[in-house]
């Protein structure tokens, strides 16, 4: 199959096949694939980019402002596009572990703004 036969193929795709093919993509991409931790005492144990701080809720919240994925790897420069893609994929594994983190930092942003 030639470059310009795979992309036609990929093209034709429907929005959830393009995601699975992106992930299945990002796993087979070896030592640059950095997975999602969580380390007790890092993050307050928040699901994270691995190797970073950077916690996934916090990627979500940017992109429900508004934010593109290259807008979010302007500001973060040590991540991938691939880092975005299992992020993404993660939120959207566990939406409910996302909306919480997002709601409790934003609890926490209001009570800070209030004293």
């Amino acid at each position: 199959m030639t470059a310009q036969e795979l992309e036609t193929q990929l093209l034709s795709l429907t929005p959830a096949q393009k995601v699975e093919a992106i992930r299945i993509l990002t796993q087979n991409i070896g030592n640059n694939h950095r997975g999602i931790t969580k380390t007790p005492g890092v993050m307050g144990t928040d699901a994270c980019i691995a190797g970073t701080r950077i916690p996934v809720w916090l990627l979500v919240s940017y992109q429900r402002q508004g934010a593109k994925d290259a807008d979010i790897l302007d500001e973060y420069p040590q991540l991938s596009a691939a880092d975005l893609v299992t992020a993404w994929l993660y939120a959207e594994a566990f939406p409910h572990e996302i909306d919480t983190a997002i709601r409790e930092q934003e609890e926490a942003d209001a009570i800070l703004d209030f004293s």
